[in-house]
């Protein structure tokens, strides 16, 4: 279990920075989903770590952002 949850923040985090590279939305949706099972441990959190599960709510608006942007250059 934990090795699935390593390469999903892994993925998540090597396909964000490709997003932001590229500036793509279709990498930016693929960091949201796979930042979800990393993310949705830390919910549960006493502390300040539960604010760690806001991370894909913020990645999926700069999807819709970079979406927005692709549309708005064609």
């Amino acid at each position: 279990m934990l090795v699935l949850w390593s390469a999903s923040l892994v993925i998540a985090i090597f396909a964000f920075v490709l997003a932001v590279v590229k500036l793509s939305w279709m990498y930016m949706m693929v960091s949201t989903i796979t930042s979800i099972p990393a993310t949705s441990y830390f919910i549960g959190a006493t502390n300040a770590w539960k604010y760690t599960g806001l991370t894909p709510l913020i990645l999926f608006m700069l999807t819709v952002v970079f979406w927005f942007l692709e549309k708005r250059q064609k």
